[in-house]
């Protein structure tokens, strides 16, 4: 491991015992959900993994040390701290050599995760190939096709273009399996129509494709999805009209690179009064709890 990468007592245990963990990102918690909501959810995620029978590990960088699992005191100086860099995997080494705070993203966390040797992730939707701008890639895509690391998502985020992210999965070969689904969940909606690589009843079955994978030595991780709960569902047909209102606020302000992301979900959270929040939180729960079913049967 890093000299600079820190486990939880309780992670530095479960890796010692053989015992499942879970990772957690945490730019949910600086850039993804507004004060209080944002340590009540991270909270809550961490219960919901520990209630599946897993060891929550969330994901962070404070005063340039990375950290594989946070203490409650740590967990809530992060979401109470301002200007907390977003990181990715290329700022890793400057918020490490700057001595700053930072928020991981799916790639960052991914990469963490893989250092520690926790093999499954819970987080809400995947960054992908961006709408009109098909040379913008998430780095959490390649991200995917060289880290060992299972990600367990709602789909990437219905403000991308999910088609050509497919795509991308595809030709860098990631696995992408649909949990109890025959097709690509879209993040607030429980279906994009899109075809997923194989579909996964249980958590046993989801392991067995996982265990088939790492045997094989092949490079990189797999992909699984968990469409959001029924009843907190929105259908595409609502949501997209507020998803392409919020895409041309963000054009009409010159928003641009990582950025976006987080000043598209906002806008998207305030043109649905709320509901979308309310999604967004239903389905973090949701893919923590497949999660942690899937890391216990692995």
């Amino acid at each position: 491991m890093p000299v600079s990468l820190h486990l939880s007592s309780a992670v530095r245990a479960a890796l010692t015992n053989h015992h499942p963990i879970v990772a957690l990102e945490s730019t949910l918690i600086t850039h993804g959900l507004p004060r209080p909501v944002n340590l009540e959810v991270a909270r809550r995620l961490e219960d919901v993994v520990r209630d599946n029978g897993a060891v929550p590990a969330t994901i962070a960088i404070l005063d340039g040390e990375i950290y594989a699992g946070l203490e409650p005191d740590q967990l809530a100086r992060l979401a109470n701290t301002d200007n907390v860099r977003k990181v990715s995997r290329r700022d890793l080494p400057i918020v490490i050599a700057q001595k700053g705070h930072g928020a991981t993203t799916v790639a960052a966390t991914m990469w963490v995760a893989a250092q520690a040797g926790i093999k499954i992730f819970a987080t809400g939707g995947i960054g992908g190939v961006h709408r009109g701008q098909p040379f913008d890639v998430s780095a959490d895509l390649p991200e995917l096709a060289q880290t060992p690391v299972v990600v367990v998502c709602a789909g990437a985020k219905a403000i991308l273009d999910l088609p050509l992210t497919l795509e991308w999965l595809e030709t860098h070969g990631v696995p992408v399996l649909g949990f109890e689904t025959d097709t690509f969940p879209a993040f607030y909606s429980r279906s994009s129509g899109l075809p997923i690589d194989a579909r996964c009843d249980t958590a046993e079955a989801a392991a067995q494709i996982i265990r088939a994978k790492f045997e094989l030595g092949l490079q990189g991780g797999l992909l699984i999805g968990a469409p959001i709960p029924e009843e907190f569902a929105v259908a595409n047909a609502d949501i997209e009209p507020v998803i392409q209102q919020a895409l041309h606020l963000a054009e009409a302000e010159h928003i641009r690179g990582k950025a976006i992301t987080p000043f598209l979900l906002l806008h998207v959270s305030e043109l649905t009064g709320g509901e979308s929040q309310k999604a967004n939180i239903a389905l973090l729960e949701h893919n923590a709890c497949v999660a942690a079913q899937i890391a216990r049967a692995l």
